[in-house]
């Protein structure tokens, strides 16, 4: 369910989001109940990729992470802790997430259909070569498009349900700025714009940012979905169209992107003890 929150994460790293304050359900899940909607929905997975983000960290601010060596990796890994990103995610599942949409998720998700799904989402996942993904994805569409299928626009209108309210590209652009900002402010990089100016240069920017990312979302879709048939991809675009899931998506599009600006803080702000000041 969760692939294309990490696929729009991660061209993101030349972006980043304020945090999502949203109401609490009436009848919220009890914690065993979220892990085991992590588990059968795939978000766990989702969780543990927003660590590869962190591999273009270095080169947002201008440095060669050849330079970090080994310190590099041992920075991330505590960082971007696994077990500390999922107790997140579950405390703040457990405040916002309504039993009726969590119930919602689980049954269609737990069906054949899901579970196909979510086995092939884990595994795009996983797959750090992200360039080469995307390539495979781009000359799958391309082949699409050659031969008049219809497909394009099923994995179109499948992208358009995961982030219906469009606040993926505001999301990622807030995640940027948060991290350029804790960069700063450690001494990582001596950042001469204001977080006004800063935001006025991303809006500038934002129509070719959100075409890019369309166009990433299609590609990633494209290849993580090329094994199911037209009628699958079209029943999951119908699917992730049905008020609860829409309800479910805006959630956890909250909650992965929060996290992930929470730890490039952390990064941005650890990065200090790794290398020496410089200008951007």
């Amino acid at each position: 369910m969760t692939y294309h929150l990490r696929r729009l994460a991660l061209p993101c790293v030349l972006l980043l989001m304020t945090v999502v304050m949203l109401p609490a359900p009436t009848f919220a899940a009890g914690r065993d109940r979220i892990e085991a909607f992590l588990t059968t929905t795939g978000f766990d997975v989702a969780l543990e990729s927003i660590a590869f983000a962190s591999a273009s960290a270095p080169q947002m601010l201008g440095i060669d992470p050849e330079g970090f060596g080994s310190d590099w990796t041992r920075l991330t890994e505590e960082v971007f802790n696994t077990e500390d990103m999922h107790e997140t995610a579950v405390a703040i599942l457990e405040q916002t997430l309504s039993d009726e949409a969590l119930n919602h998720a689980v049954e269609f998700y737990a069906s054949d259909l899901g579970q196909r799904l979510v086995e092939a989402e884990n595994a795009s996942h996983m797959i750090e070569d992200d360039e080469a993904t995307q390539k495979e994805g781009q000359e799958i569409v391309a082949g699409l498009i050659k031969n008049g299928s219809k497909r394009v626009e099923s994995l179109k209108r499948m992208n358009a349900a995961i982030d219906s309210s469009g606040t993926a590209l505001r999301a990622l652009q807030e995640v940027q700025l948060r991290f350029l900002l804790a960069a700063s402010a450690s001494g990582v990089i001596d950042l001469q714009l204001s977080a006004d100016e800063l935001r006025q240069m991303m809006k500038q920017n934002e129509t070719s940012m959100r075409q890019a990312l369309q166009l990433s979302a299609l590609a990633g879709a494209a290849y993580t979905y090329q094994d199911f048939s037209d009628a699958d991809v079209i029943a999951y675009a119908e699917a992730l169209e049905q008020p609860l899931m829409q309800e479910v998506y805006e959630l956890l599009n909250a909650v992965q992107y929060e996290i992930m600006a929470m730890k490039f803080e952390v990064l941005a702000s650890r990065m200090a003890e790794l290398h020496p000041a410089q200008d951007i």
